[in-house]
């Protein structure tokens, strides 16, 4: 079994129930194929660094996957036809960083520092 790090881009006028279906739909793709979600995060709606299908945010979705190529491929299948999603991208990692939250705002890593 493999290490991979996958983010998906939904459009940005997504809400949040919209997020949660996202969300779910590819979890139960992993865990239909014999894969393993180790962690999922919501990053929330960020900025893009260009436009994306006229697009200036997009909500961020990232999962941290423990399976074979092809569970990804069938993932990265089903993702390619969904007019929802702008962007995806998978990363095969050695191993995971399960500590650090990036995308966490300042207030709230402040309160976890204290």
């Amino acid at each position: 079994m493999n290490l991979y790090e996958h983010t998906i881009i939904a459009r940005q006028d997504a809400s949040p129930s919209d997020i949660q279906q996202l969300t779910e739909k590819y979890s139960k793709i992993v865990e239909k194929n014999d894969g393993e979600i180790i962690k999922t995060e919501n990053w929330g709606l960020l900025n893009l660094s260009y436009l994306i299908k006229k697009n200036k945010k997009g909500s961020y979705i990232h999962f941290k996957i423990k399976c074979d190529g092809q569970v990804i491929s069938e993932l990265e299948k089903n993702e390619s036809i969904d007019k929802k999603l702008l962007r995806y991208l998978t990363v095969k990692v050695k191993k995971f960083d399960l500590k650090t939250n990036y995308f966490n705002k300042k207030e709230d890593s402040e309160k976890e520092n204290k």
